[in-house]
């Protein structure tokens, strides 16, 4: 095993704003802890929840969407966090595939040398409370060339995927099996998937239908081939859906991380006693629904952030199984983050694209 060095490359936001809050300079290495396991990071991937945390999308003074909030709105006065302010300077990078170079505590010597995947939700009170700490947006994460993180947190995977593709996994396909689990999807459901080209969206439709769900995948144009490959039952366009293509009281299940304008329109879709879950507010946060189409049709509506037990660890057995593939759209050097981010705003890729880190 190599010597771990006291110093590290990593990218550090310093705070609220735009690009130029990605620093990519030294830092120390992160000292080990009792309970915690030092990893060599192997790839990180990249997610809207980076983008969020860095624009301050999460604050409650903000009303807008990802894509429309420019870094000129942005004032280092507002929280950054839901309602509570985010740790500045941070790394961030909330996707984590690395191998285990030190360990904390005896009883995790086991875990040396493994290749892993990170849970990134970490449920910090145990199973019983919702709350929660997030990798790389409450503490340091994966954006640098080593992370330090709590050994229970850790999977080691026994596959023959690469490491950039191991790396499109975490917060991604946890994030969409929470939602499946939540919502009780199950055989034979119809399943109707917005945004289904992105990161969280794609995954969905994925682990959908390994359960047995019939996927209507929603999607542009251009990406509509991408998506059918997916073996989803039918893909229609984003205006296709508001045409009303779909008749209403048609699906059981609508998974929306897309929200927006359109949002309410969703529940007309759902069947008596049908379900809407979400996990994120790409399009915008503030909706408007009709609230007797949520009491007089017995709708459930779901938000979901605090990931359940299972769900991590069977994500990590759908690997090993070969029951789900990765997307891979792009890879960048972990230097160039903030042309990686800009290609992931610009919504043209199926997937998720992959940080690399100087490799020594």
């Amino acid at each position: 095993m190599s010597t771990i060095p006291r110093t590290m490359k990593a990218v550090v936001t310093k705070s609220n704003g735009g690009y130029e809050q990605l620093q990519y300079q030294d830092v120390p290495v992160p000292e080990l802890l009792p309970g915690t396991v030092l990893l060599k990071v192997l790839s990180a991937g990249v997610n809207n929840t980076d983008i969020n945390t860095r624009l301050g999308w999460y604050a409650a003074k903000v009303k807008k969407g990802t894509l429309a909030l420019s870094s000129g709105e942005i004032d280092n006065s507002m929280d950054g966090g839901w309602k509570e302010r985010t740790p500045f300077p941070l790394i961030q990078g909330t996707d984590c595939c690395g191998r285990v170079v030190a360990v904390g505590s005896g009883q995790d010597a086991h875990l040396l040398n493994s290749r892993v995947l990170v849970r990134p939700c970490m449920r910090s009170s145990g199973w019983e409370s919702l709350e929660t700490i997030w990798l790389g947006s409450d503490c340091d994460g994966a954006f640098a060339e080593y992370v330090r993180v709590p050994s229970p947190e850790v999977f080691p995977v026994d596959c023959e995927w690469s490491d950039e593709e191991l790396g499109t996994i975490p917060c991604a396909y946890g994030t969409a099996e929470n939602m499946l689990h939540r919502a009780s999807v199950q055989d034979g459901d119809i399943v109707l998937v917005r945004g289904s080209s992105g990161g969280v969206g794609s995954a969905v439709v994925q682990l959908a239908g390994r359960r047995g769900a019939r996927v209507i995948a929603v999607t542009s144009k251009g990406k509509k081939r991408e998506v059918a490959s997916l073996a989803v039952e039918r893909v229609i366009t984003h205006e296709e859906l508001a045409s009303g293509v779909l008749p209403s009281n048609s699906v059981d299940v609508v998974v929306d991380n897309v929200a927006g304008p359109d949002f309410g329109e969703m529940l007309n879709m759902l069947k008596r006693g049908g379900c809407l879950v979400t996990s994120g507010a790409i399009a915008g946060a503030q909706v408007t629904i009709d609230l007797r189409s949520l009491y007089l049709k017995d709708l459930r509506l779901i938000g979901c952030t605090a990931w359940a037990e299972p769900v991590f660890r069977d994500v990590i057995s759908y690997i090993e199984q070969g029951e789900i593939r990765p997307l891979l759209a792009g890879v960048f050097p972990m230097e160039e983050i903030a042309a990686a981010q800009q290609e992931f705003s610009r919504k043209h890729h199926v997937g998720k694209l992959v940080l690399l880190p100087h490799q020594v």
